[in-house]
């Protein structure tokens, strides 16, 4: 028997092994393509997951969990000879207690249908990537995803009580429970949170809930220089507010944008701040005139704002699809775009962000900047055509300089997309920079513990 014969009779309708059903679980939403795997299995349980396991384990068969293909680093991208492991089918909100502020749900139940049921209940998942209509709830552990929330609520890790897990040999295991406190030995749970499938393949997880704010306003504040809007953002937060989102675009990105006809821009502005803040209806009008006062004297020139639920939701959308629309901007089918994801303090921002505007300046780079800058997270969009070599090594050479525009300024190369295949060697230079390439070494110890052979997602985040 070979090997989709054998996966078909552990897992009977759930393998798929031909060429046109192989071809979209050869790439991710990176720039990256794979290979076809050797078969793709879609389980419904852990026992599942489980007998797949083992039975690749035996064989040494490579195993690459997948749940939306969102990746943008070629985290999830197959290595010859793999079997995809997609979670999709694994897609059930077990059980929601907002008493207990928790919810239990499968791996691979998608970010915005998670959000939906809560909103029923009044509460909701605060993590908020910008593919969350896409995005699995496993997917986002595995990344330690962030998205626009993340200056209010921080990241996936710190909405993660704990896990269901499946070694590479099939051994199932629960790290932490459903409540809000437990101190028991080393925080495996968190170990999982990042590791971008290389430890272990996690099918549940106890996620906590918050209540949805009462009610929100939006401003947007344009800004014609890049070191004023920075500035803007520090301001805001020294000033004791707590936006609930604070995002940025450049001209670029608001030209895709509106290119897509989701949204029109009042004022064409080469930046552009997005501030959401939240409270009681009948304070949100003053919390507007006071954050209005202060973006004004840091520099904008000119801010509007709303409460309209239709028009927060279509500048929340459009947001969400920045990315996407920028890739209606790319000058020929063989363009390409490369995400920096670089993090400093929120503090640093002018500084960083002069320098980052020099470096695009001076290198000719094509770039497109945008990102969650409230909480020092940039985004730079790089255009480039993956078949000239001397275009991807200006390129290369311009993701190394911003990145380390960061580490001098405290911050990471990067925020919250993972390493993948793509920032392997900027993980190394971080690790030198801070003259710690001895945690390097520590990984790769607790890679071999939990994956003895190296079959789960060879390739990725380490050498």
């Amino acid at each position: 028997m070979g090997i989709v014969s054998d996966l078909e009779s552990i897992l009977p309708g759930g393998v798929l092994s031909a060429r046109e059903e192989l071809i979209p679980y050869s790439r991710d939403a990176s720039h990256y393509d794979g290979e076809l795997p050797a078969a793709v299995v879609l389980p419904r349980t852990s026992g599942e997951v489980s007998a797949v396991l083992k039975y690749c384990s035996g064989k040494g068969i490579p195993v690459v969990a997948r749940g939306g293909g969102t990746s943008l680093t070629g985290a999830s991208i197959p290595v010859p000879g793999a079997v995809v492991m997609s979670l999709m089918r694994m897609d059930r909100v077990m059980s929601v207690s907002v008493e207990d502020r928790v919810a239990e749900v499968q791996a691979g139940v998608r970010i915005d249908a998670l959000n939906r049921r809560l909103a029923g209940l009044g509460q909701m998942f605060p993590p908020d990537p910008g593919s969350s209509i896409a995005a699995t709830v496993g997917g986002i552990i595995n990344t330690n995803a962030g998205g626009l929330r993340c200056v209010r609520y921080g990241t996936t890790k710190d909405w993660i009580l704990g896990v269901e897990a499946v070694l590479m040999d099939g051994t199932v295991l629960q790290f932490g429970n459903r409540t809000l406190k437990s101190r028991i030995g080393y925080d495996l749970t968190s170990l999982l949170v990042g590791s971008e499938g290389t430890l272990a393949v996690v099918t549940r997880a106890y996620v906590k809930i918050v209540s949805k704010p009462q009610a929100v306003a939006r401003l947007l504040a344009y800004f014609s220089d890049i070191e004023s809007l920075g500035r803007a953002v520090a301001d805001v937060k020294a000033a004791g507010m707590e936006p609930l989102i604070a995002e940025y675009l450049d001209g670029m990105t608001m030209k895709a944008v509106e290119s897509t006809g989701t949204y029109k821009f009042a004022v064409c502005a080469p930046y552009v701040l997005l501030l959401d803040l939240d409270g009681p209806e009948e304070a949100l009008s003053r919390y507007v005139q006071e954050a209005s006062s202060l973006l004004r004297r840091s520099g904008a020139t000119e801010i509007s704002s709303t409460t309209d639920r239709a028009e927060l939701d279509t500048l929340y959308t459009a947001r969400k699809g920045a990315y996407s629309s920028l890739l209606k901007l790319r000058r020929s089918e063989r363009d390409v775009v490369l995400i920096g994801d670089i993090v400093v303090p929120p503090s640093t921002l002018p500084a960083v962000l002069r320098s980052i505007n020099s470096i695009v300046e001076s290198e000719g780079i094509r770039v497109a900047l945008f990102g969650h800058i409230g909480d020092g997270n940039i985004h730079a969009n790089i255009f480039f055509d993956q078949g000239d070599s001397s275009e991807r090594a200006r390129v290369e050479h311009f993701h190394s300089s911003i990145a380390r525009v960061a580490l001098e300024h405290g911050g990471s190369v990067s925020a919250e997309h993972g390493i993948g295949l793509e920032k392997m060697e900027l993980l190394r230079e971080e690790y030198r920079y801070r003259r710690s390439e001895k945690a390097l070494e520590l990984m790769k110890g607790i890679k071999s513990v939990f994956d003895p052979k190296g079959l789960l997602n060879p390739g990725k985040v380490l050498h």
